[in-house]
């Protein structure tokens, strides 16, 4: 039950979802994209139904496809993204 509390409460909060000018090129460079909004791509992925959203410490971890997106939980700030590696 924890889990979909914890999951509900980013969701609810995804307005408050950002990152900063270096996570832009991190994000950029890590999941080998050209967008002109990286955090709305994001949030994209995340709002996405299949999304798997779990929180550990002070970080979620979204989980969609191959990609991985830590979100700091008390900042929403989008601190890395990354492909998993299979």
């Amino acid at each position: 039950m924890k889990k979909n509390l914890d999951k509900q409460i980013l969701i609810d909060n995804i307005n408050l979802v950002h990152t900063t000018e270096m996570g832009v090129g991190r994000i950029k460079r890590n999941l080998k994209i050209d967008t002109d909004d990286v955090v709305e791509y994001c949030k994209k992925k995340v709002l996405h139904k299949d999304c798997e959203i779990y929180r550990q410490g002070k970080n979620w971890y979204c989980v969609i496809e191959d990609l991985v997106f830590t979100i700091n939980a008390r900042s929403y700030t989008i601190i890395t993204a990354h492909r998993i590696k299979v």
